[in-house]
């Protein structure tokens, strides 16, 4: 559910600091999710600037993020509390979505919804205003958040406090032992005689609820005790000595290392460490319903084993004690119970006769009470009937009623009638004779000396008129003195009696009843009358909200339309996306497995050299040539058939009537025809081609996305052979792929076995072959195909990106061998591509491997390719530099295939150039071809610049012997040595 949208580009807002304070300000005020996302909308309207903004809750977040889970942005950025936002890139025009999580990765508070401009996107203060707005967004929900929890807390405290005063109720009903205490008391005196027991508690365990209560617990060292009426969970008191004695079901005793060897498992230290500890359990049968335990804390006192078997007979004494005690409890409470009503019943009986008029007198009054609760109008009426009910049975000239407020702070009046005091204004809970019935909750019959009595202890305060007999008695409701109904006599003709307390006392709990059923008929009338104004209120309210989210209804599924529509298709073209080609493709391959005549063809469409066309004329022109081509493609279509952009310039087609690879391949043509002839965007005229790859449905085909696999791997045949041309998958391309699948996987666990080792091919002196060094060159010693040279596989590990991890991994097997196989001097040649150039701080990182392996820098010696040092001249001279200054010397390798320019051989710190194998190979003595001409010019060029020259490649005597006439000093190649295992060279040092 959308909590608030941005307003549109015509709203006005108020601007610069002023406008952010405003909209913070706003925002702290809010309350309610309403009033916060149009707070934050407001507050991302002033502080980002220009874009659309809306603030969404959990629920609607999760759907968006569910939509858009792919789209995220893969840049990791500062660590943050917050999960990163999904970016999405909208083609066809220069805006971004962005979709920010709010709250924790697990705990999602609601999502910013944002399309701001590109550029304000890229700019730096404005990701900073980014992230100051989503964080004040973020502790906003998340205060909202927490003062909803708080409500709900609130309320279910409310809903515990009731059950609690519930519970409290039923215990005063039950009327519970208060004198328990005295009785452990008592118990723990009674053990103390027998033995030493200065520390004791005793726990009663409840087999069904799982936990121990501790009635009863005495300990000199622990200043933690627990609290008589809680109860523990046997969880909470794991491994604790008295859940080993109440698991266990047997006395324990003994030091705490000697405890340790009686249990099971490990001991849970809880509370001081005592010096000796004894527990025995409480049994009734064969079930475990508590433990008594005594421990001391001093040296000399210590326990028996007379001292547990006396504790244990005892144990079992006390356990039937407190059972008799609480039958026997019971067992007074029923007889007391019986008794009375007997005595009530015997004294009635005995005074039958004398008392019958004043009974029938009575139960007619009772009769009226019941009756007035229902038959009065109000609670005036009410009282005045009561106090003539009342009237009939006692003299009540003066008579009234007195109700104390719920927090007992306040005494008012509701009804009185008196000869002195004709009006009793409400007034402060104070010490009348009111409040001591209220506070004793008893009935109170005092003359004027007894008056003066409670007057002069401080009890009582009087208030009014001085009377000469009071009689007040509590008006108990739900167990609870909620008021007074008192008679008073200002005659000395006239005093109340016993009789007439018991009399008014048992009158007025029926008033009580009354009065609160007829305050609650009142209460409940009162509640029905704002109950029916609440649903008048309510019905109209729902009719507005009803129509509302009729029309809302109605917006969103036009919304969810377009959404799918746009969610299906490219943006930018208009044409189905890889999502819905999919679908319409799976459609197709269904139909072919149920009938095997009805064949069809994938087409993969790929630009050739698009990217020349955007860089070169701009993005905004690169869609409306992406736009165009789309146009093409489509009217190149029959009916039934599907084209799709998949993105970027590739495009899919799906051709339901393509029986042959003829039809197919005549179709690609007519694409490529189409496309081939000039676009004009705006006053530009702009040339492309395309290259097809095409698939062909067959049965060994179970997904779609396997065709529009084989017809990628088409189009990537087509650009190889000259771009401009399509090409059919067959099974050659597909057993390439296979093979070529089969080296990437083969190579990643390659790496990890250590199945690329480095070789050495010796680079020697020409004059007497003597050695000058070794060329590193990588080997892949393939547990199935034996040794593999770098062209089957190299270009696999370009493709997947691993060529760099086996680089690094052959520099550290280089240099751990290097010690070795240069202890007789010279050199190690390591190849270095353009890739490594790009690392700042590759000089420091060849020299920390040096370092590591103990290897001096004069024994390497870095061979880079002319390539690398035109990519980014400035930092290969960095680091080149770097690498000379640290010892190591540098090559120049193919050295007359390249650029061959003179003007960076002088810039860079080279110490050696390499002539290329092309050139040796024509090379024959007293022979003045070419390649001599290029080799002599090499060579004076080399001598010229002081640099060492060697020669590559010589396989044979007339090479060298031609290499030597030519000045050539050092060279290398099969002739001299092919590439072997370190191993090899170091035999033959020691040989």
């Amino acid at each position: 559910m959308t909590i608030s949208r941005s307003a549109d580009g015509k709203a006005v807002v108020p601007s610069g600091a002023d406008a952010v304070d405003a909209a913070v300000l706003r925002l702290l005020k809010a309350v309610g999710w309403q009033d916060v996302g149009q707070a934050g909308v407001a507050l991302c309207t002033a502080l980002l600037g220009k874009g659309q903004y809306r603030l969404v809750d959990s629920a609607a977040a999760a759907v968006l993020m569910g939509h858009h889970r792919s789209g995220r942005d893969g840049s990791s950025g500062e660590p943050s509390v917050l999960a990163p936002p999904i970016v999405l890139v909208q083609a066809d025009s220069q805006v971004v979505r962005l979709l920010q999580p709010l709250g924790t990765p697990d705990s999602t508070t609601g999502l910013l919804d944002a399309s701001v401009p590109t550029d304000s996107w890229s700019n730096a203060d404005w990701q900073d205003a980014w992230s100051r707005c989503v964080h004040l967004l973020d502790a906003k929900l998340v205060s909202v958040w927490a003062a909803d929890s708080l409500q709900r807390a609130v309320e279910r405290l409310e809903r515990a406090e009731r059950l609690q005063r519930a519970l409290f109720a039923i215990a005063d009903q039950a009327n519970a032992d208060r004198e328990m205490p005295e009785v452990m008391a008592a118990l723990h005196r009674i053990v103390g005689s027998l033995m030493y027991a200065e520390n004791f508690f005793i726990a009663l365990y409840d087999p069904q609820e799982r936990c121990i209560r501790f009635p009863y617990f005495v300990d000199v060292a622990d200043t933690d005790l627990p609290d008589p009426s809680r109860s523990f969970t046997m969880q909470e008191l794991y491994r604790s000595m008295t859940w080993h004695l109440i698991t266990g079901g047997k006395a324990l005793r003994g030091t705490p290392e000697a405890l340790a060897t009686q249990v099971e498992g490990a001991i849970q230290s809880m509370g001081p460490e005592c010096v000796d500890w004894l527990g025995v359990p409480l049994l009734r049968g064969n079930q475990v319903v508590g433990g008594i335990v005594v421990q001391s804390y001093k040296e000399a006192e210590r326990f028996s084993e007379q001292d547990q078997a006396l504790l244990a007979y005892v144990a079992q004494h006390i356990l039937t004690a407190l059972e008799r005690r609480r039958v026997h409890e019971e067992l007074e409470r029923r007889v007391e119970e019986r008794t009375d009503a007997l005595r009530e019943a015997n004294r009635v009986l005995q005074q039958q006769v004398l008392e019958r008029q004043r009974g029938e007198r009575l139960q007619a009054a009772l009769f009226r009470i019941a009756e007035l609760a229902n038959t009065t109008d109000s609670l005036e009426e009410f009282y005045a009937a009561v106090h003539r009910v009342v009237g009939g049975l006692l003299n009540a000239r003066n008579f009234y009623i007195a109700l104390a407020s719920d927090d007992r702070s306040e005494l008012y009046f509701p009804y009185s009638v008196d000869e002195f005091d004709h009006q009793r204004k409400p007034r402060k809970f104070g010490r009348g004779l009111t409040e001591y019935v209220l506070n004793h909750g008893t009935a109170l019959l005092a003359d004027r000396p007894g008056i003066e009595r409670l007057r002069a202890s401080g009890d009582v305060l009087s208030f009014g008129a001085q009377s000469v007999c009071w009689l007040g008695v509590p008006l108990i409701c739900e167990d609870k003195p909620v008021g007074v109904l008192a008679v008073q006599s200002y005659s000395d003709e006239y005093s109340y009696s016993p009789r007439d307390q018991e009399l008014l006392t048992f009158v007025s709990y029926h008033i009580a009843n009354a009065l609160e059923r007829k305050r609650s008929a009142e209460s409940l009338k009162s509640a029905y009358a704002e109950l029916e104004q609440r649903v008048a209120e309510r019905t109209s309210e729902l009719a507005a909200a009803n129509r509302d989210l009729r029309e809302q209804i109605a917006y969103r599924e036009s919304i969810e339309r377009q959404l799918k529509h746009e969610t299906l298709h490219d943006s930018l073209t208009g044409l189905p996306n890889r999502t819905l080609f999919l679908e319409r493709l799976e459609l197709a391959l269904e139909r072919y497995r149920r009938d095997p005549q009805r064949l069809f063809a994938v087409l993969f469409l790929d630009l050739d050299r698009f990217k020349v066309i955007n860089d070169s004329v701009g993005h905004l022109v690169g869609d409306d040539l992406l736009y165009e081509v789309g146009g093409r493609v489509a009217r190149c279509l029959d009916q039934g058939d599907v084209a799709a952009r998949l993105g970027g310039d590739e495009f899919a087609i799906l051709l339901h009537d393509a029986t042959t690879a003829e039809a197919a391949s005549e179709f690609a043509a007519r694409i490529i025809d189409a496309l081939n002839a000039p676009i004009r965007l705006g006053p530009k005229e702009v040339f492309t081609s395309t290259s097809i790859g095409i698939a062909l449905v067959s049965p060994r085909y179970a997904k779609a996305e396997e065709l529009l696999r084989d017809a990628d791997v088409a189009m990537y045949r087509a650009k190889a052979e000259g771009r401009h041309r399509f090409a059919l998958f067959d099974e050659r391309l597909h057993q390439e792929a296979l093979r070529l699948l089969e080296i990437e996987n083969d190579l990643r666990r390659a790496i990890g076995r250590g199945e690329l080792e480095p070789y050495f091919q010796p680079i020697v002196r020409l004059s007497d072959r003597s050695l000058v060094g070794y060329e590193a060159l990588v080997r892949w010693r393939h547990p199935e195909r034996g040794v593999l040279l770098p062209g089957e596989f190299l270009g696999v590990a370009e493709e997947n990106g691993s060529a760099e991890q086996i680089d690094w991994h052959m520099f550290e097997r280089v240099c751990a061998i290097a010690p070795a196989l240069t202890a007789q001097g010279g050199f190690i040649s390591i190849n270095l591509t353009a890739r490594h150039f790009r690392q700042s701080d590759l000089d420091r990182e060849l020299l920390a491997i040096l370092d590591r392996n103990g290897v001096l820098p004069t024994r390497i010696r870095i061979e880079v390719t002319e390539r690398a040092l035109l990519e980014n001249p400035a930092q290969v001279k960095q680091i080149l530099v770097g690498l000379r200054r640290g010892g190591i010397s540098v090559a120049l390798d193919d050295f007359g295939t390249g650029y061959s320019s003179l003007s960076y051989l002088h810039q860079y710190p080279l110490q050696a150039l390499k002539i290329d194998r092309s050139f040796v190979a024509e090379l024959r003595p007293r022979d003045d071809a070419s390649s001599s001409a290029v080799v002599r010019a090499i060579q004076a060029l080399a001598g010229s610049l002081g640099m060492q020259v060697i020669a590559e490649g010589i396989e044979t005597e007339a090479q060298q012997e031609a290499l030597r006439a030519l000045g050539c000093e050092f060279g290398q190649g099969f002739l001299f040595g092919r590439p072997q295992p370190a191993e090899y060279w170091l035999g033959q040092v020691t040989g």
